[in-house]
């Protein structure tokens, strides 16, 4: 499976139907390319078969307390735990990543969550109960509104503005996309040039990807010495009528001398 091309057919489709388990699991096919996403997936069903009730107490109950689910304090920026296959294997996680765990579980039993893009900690949101939070990297914990503005000032410091638009919920795409962010930033920290293309080229395939973004894939390439597919890159946003398009076609000019 290509998992570039896999990807961008789930981006431009219809985000109701959005396949947001299988998303992630290509997001994790960036780290590891070999990856079976279609055994993965089998791996949730496992998962969400030992939930005895469809109901978020049991599968709170059944992801934190039985089978272990927890947050990875001491390694927060391990790049497998933005995998959501190895956050399954390992037990270990971001918020983000068992945020996607428990959204995914619950699906499968016929609870309905919504992650919720905190800045700075995603939570998960009862869609039944909407005054009814879960923080995931905390065990399951349940909060309400307060306790989420607390968890709020906790990171950011006790003076800082909260909006409770930060506690609306989001859908799949921006799920995806702040996955990929995190990703992002852990490849740059380590400097793994291959990782980071694979990272920002799937970001570039999210909608409403920016110039920005696009013009950073045409950098990290041409880094890489593939000033042909940097180019390339930088004519598809001149093409668009995106930015400054004459700056972008000069650029990508430059690239292509660089080729002879």
């Amino acid at each position: 499976m290509d998992v570039t091309s896999r990807f961008s057919v789930i981006m431009a489709g219809p985000e109701a139907t959005m396949p947001l388990d299988e998303a992630a699991l290509l997001v994790a096919a960036a780290v590891r390319p070999e990856l079976d996403v279609a055994a993965e997936q089998a791996r949730l069903d496992e998962v969400a078969a030992a939930v005895w009730a469809p109901t978020l107490d049991a599968v709170r109950k059944c992801l934190f307390v039985e089978l272990g689910f927890a947050g990875d304090a001491e390694d927060y920026y391990d790049p497998r735990n933005s995998c959501l296959d190895q956050v399954v294997e390992r037990r270990l996680g971001i918020p983000i990543t068992l945020a996607v765990l428990l959204l995914e579980v619950s699906r499968r039993v016929g609870v309905p969550l919504a992650g919720v893009s905190m800045p700075g900690h995603f939570l998960v949101r009862d869609e039944l109960d909407p005054e009814v939070f879960v923080d995931p990297f905390a065990g399951g914990a349940v909060l309400d509104a307060a306790g989420c503005e607390a968890r709020f000032r906790d990171l950011h410091g006790p003076g800082t503005a909260f909006d409770p638009v930060f506690l609306r919920p989001v859908g799949p795409r921006a799920i995806v996309a702040r996955m990929l962010a995190n990703l992002d930033a852990v490849a740059t920290a380590r400097g793994d040039r291959q990782l980071l293309e694979r990272v920002v080229r799937l970001r570039t395939l999210v909608p409403g990807a920016s110039v920005p973004l696009h013009r950073r894939l045409a950098e990290v390439l041409a880094s890489s010495c593939r000033f042909g597919e940097a180019a390339d890159v930088l004519d598809g946003v001149a093409a668009a009528g995106a930015g400054d398009a004459g700056d972008d076609a000069l650029a990508a000019r430059r690239l292509r001398a660089r080729l002879n």
